[in-house]
């Protein structure tokens, strides 16, 4: 991967929806250059897909937390698979340290939250959770 390549994933992560001509015209560089170098990185799997940018205000009707989560061993392949069925959950990701798993997720209420981070610490394999309550995104790229 070059520098073209990284400035024009830096130009789609701002703004996925970009037409390859205005990437062409902002990079300097012809339409089709860029038609082929997207069908690369797309077939490399660089770029997995294209998604949906929230706006604030959509955010600021509703909660979002990171809840840590620590599991068995022997369970936690399990409580992925139970994670990944929750459609308020945003991302996953294994950690190191003294948990195992850190979880992104969105709530429309604090009701919702409550019995969301419930369902989580019942869950099959999870010791325990500590959640955080997203007050403001300060950066986000």
């Amino acid at each position: 991967m070059d520098n073209l390549d990284q400035k024009l994933l830096a130009l789609l992560q701002d703004n996925a929806r970009t037409a390859t001509t205005e990437l062409a015209r902002r990079l300097g560089v012809s339409r089709s250059t860029i038609q082929s170098r997207l069908k690369r990185l797309e077939s490399q799997n660089i770029i997995e897909g294209y998604t949906v940018k929230l706006h604030d205000e959509y955010e600021k009707n509703s909660l979002m937390a990171h809840v840590l989560i620590e599991a068995t061993q022997k369970l936690s392949g399990q409580t992925f698979v139970a994670l990944g069925k929750l459609t308020q959950l945003t991302s996953l990701f294994a950690i190191s340290g003294d948990y195992d798993m850190i979880a992104m997720v969105r709530a429309s209420s604090p009701l919702e939250l409550n019995q969301l981070l419930d369902r989580i610490a019942d869950m099959p394999g999870v010791v325990r959770t500590n959640s955080s309550v997203i007050l403001e995104t300060k950066i986000r790229r």
